[in-house]
């Protein structure tokens, strides 16, 4: 019986995006326990940072008991050098660093992802010039560049929002613009530019279906970074000082002698939660790469592998 094959160029138009690339996300977490993991603690931080404001048991802004007072029943995690409960500031200051480490991601993504797109579909001339760009970019220190920039346009979250942004999509740019330049000599491309489709409806039906499961991978590991650079930024003083910001909760506790005054509780609960995300994003992200990447994946080097086996015609006596 013969097989019956489907044509690619039918099978993109009418599915957008591979059976080995649809359920990528999936797969990961399948054989992935550290997807798993990740993915519950990305989740647990954002349904915490939405019910904050129905949960928290104190004011993240008024004086609910004495300065640097110690971790006791009635305030689990201490209180700050203002008298504020610190586990209602952090599950405040959460929704904040949230919002601005998805919100920079999201304008890192689309700069990066269509500057990728475009240089690698087209090539020529606007490749170079594209990817001179970037590479001026990758060159340039990312942390020195947003001290600078975010000093000259001043302490304000939507600066902030838009300087990690703009600092983080080179990276993804160059990751796109490989993927896409090997995807536009493929049949179906080929094929599909041969019936007369036009180039915006190549990249929308064709392109970007295939490139999605690696953007999206780029963007979960690029959240981590730029909740990263929010703390720096905040941390040094170039963040709006009215809002609260696990950044602005670590400024505050060393500029007013939480070290010297032994309470660790304003520091160490901060600084789990931030690491604990970034953890987060890192494990999910690098699942759903090594998914797509076979030949990246860490069970490749497994110990398990690398065991002596017979040699050939030799039987069981040979190591």
């Amino acid at each position: 019986m013969t097989a019956v094959t489907q044509d690619p160029a039918l099978a993109a138009e009418g599915l957008g995006v591979p059976a080995h690339r649809r359920g990528v996300f999936w797969t990961a977490l399948r054989q992935r326990k550290s997807a798993m993991v990740g993915l519950f603690i990305i989740i647990f931080f954002i349904v915490l940072a939405v019910i904050a404001p129905f949960i928290s048991p104190y004011s993240a802004t008024a004086q609910t008991c004495a300065v640097y007072a110690p971790p006791s029943a009635q305030h689990w995690l201490g209180c700050d050098d203002g008298g504020i409960d610190m586990l209602s500031e952090l599950m405040q200051g959460g929704r904040i660093s949230l919002v601005v480490g998805f919100a920079a991601t999201l304008v890192a993504m689309v700069i990066g992802g269509g500057v990728g797109i475009l240089s690698g579909y087209f090539g020529g001339w606007i490749d170079s010039a594209l990817m001179r760009i970037t590479d001026y970019l990758l060159v340039i220190p990312s942390l020195v560049f947003a001290i600078v920039i975010a000093d000259i346009w001043g302490a304000n979250l939507l600066h902030v929002i838009i300087v990690i942004g703009i600092l983080q999509w080179t990276s993804t740019a160059r990751i796109i613009r490989a993927q896409v330049m090997s995807l536009r000599e493929r049949v179906f491309v080929k094929r599909a530019r041969a019936i007369g489709s036009g180039n915006g409806r190549i990249i929308w039906r064709h392109i970007l279906p295939q490139v999605a499961p690696l953007l999206i991978a780029n963007t979960v590991l690029t959240v981590a970074i730029a909740i990263y650079m929010e703390t720096v930024l905040a941390f040094l003083g170039l963040e709006d000082p009215t809002v609260t910001t696990w950044g602005t909760i670590l400024q505050h506790a060393f500029d007013r002698t939480a070290i010297s005054s032994g309470a660790w509780w304003a520091i160490v609960p901060d600084g789990f939660a931030i690491a604990a995300i970034i953890v987060g994003c890192f494990l999910l992200g690098q699942a759903i790469e090594d998914s797509l990447n076979p030949r990246l994946k860490v069970a490749h080097l497994s110990i398990r592998r690398w065991r002596f086996r017979p040699l050939v015609g030799r039987g069981k006596d040979a190591i």
